[in-house]
């Protein structure tokens, strides 16, 4: 594989299909070439046909560039955005809901996927608990929006290795006994190797952790160190 893209295919064009795709199309293109080729004798049509679909697989796969997503205007290199919405219900007021999520280094004692949360003001310092820990993930945010009670916002600052932003916002239930919490997260993995790496976990086993994180809060709440927060008596 790296011998054929070591090869000069003679193309300025950047590449607009990710590695794994590459050889895909490398190991495809190689198997209809051979086909191809081995029935040119006998089914002359069908070889020639599948000789120029392995020739074009090999292409795609050697150069990086296929001209069809060209057209379409898609590109695989570049990490697409993840996004999170989960919503639910707890037993316990709104306002010591708030005041618990608002204190951001409490997060962690529900959410198996951050290590950490350490606030400086309107800012904060946070690290991830990454499958294996195979990436090293850290970033810096900042309060955006805050309504007492109701509503926190954020988003990553500027040089984050992951740019993200958020919302979590808590109303009433219709029984007045309860609270109702909507969370709302986007990430935005940056571009390149790093970024495809980051990418991968988000849309795998690190996004299926913050989904179960956030529903982990029901049950969290109704642990005695949330009610002894909470001041909810048994």
């Amino acid at each position: 594989m790296d011998t054929i893209k070591g090869l000069n295919l003679n193309t300025d064009e950047s590449p607009n299909i990710d590695q794994g795709e590459r050889g895909v199309s490398i190991a495809a293109g190689s198997y209809l070439l051979y086909k191809g080729v081995g029935n040119l004798y006998k089914h002359p049509l069908l070889g020639l046909i599948g000789a120029a679909a392995g020739g074009f697989l090999l292409f795609r796969g050697a150069t990086g560039v296929c001209p069809l997503y060209k057209k379409l205007g898609r590109d695989t290199t570049d990490p697409e955005a993840i996004n999170i919405a989960e919503r639910i219900t707890v037993n316990a007021p709104k306002e010591s809901v708030y005041s618990f999520w608002r204190d951001l280094s409490n997060l962690p004692k529900f959410m198996t996927h951050l290590k950490s949360v350490e606030e400086q003001g309107t800012k904060s310092h946070w690290v991830a608990n990454t499958p294996g820990q195979v990436v090293a993930l850290s970033w810096n945010a900042e309060i955006t929006r805050e309504e007492e009670g109701s509503y926190i916002g954020w988003q990553s600052v500027e040089g984050s290795m992951v740019d993200n932003a958020g919302r979590v916002q808590f109303t009433d239930t219709l029984n007045g006994t309860g609270t109702e919490i909507q969370v709302d997260i986007n990430y935005f993995p940056p571009a390149g190797s790093v970024g495809r790496g980051v990418a991968s976990l988000f849309n795998g086993m690190f996004e299926k952790m913050i989904r179960e994180d956030i529903q982990s809060f029901k049950t969290y709440a109704e642990r005695a160190d949330f009610r002894n927060f909470a001041g909810i008596s048994e």
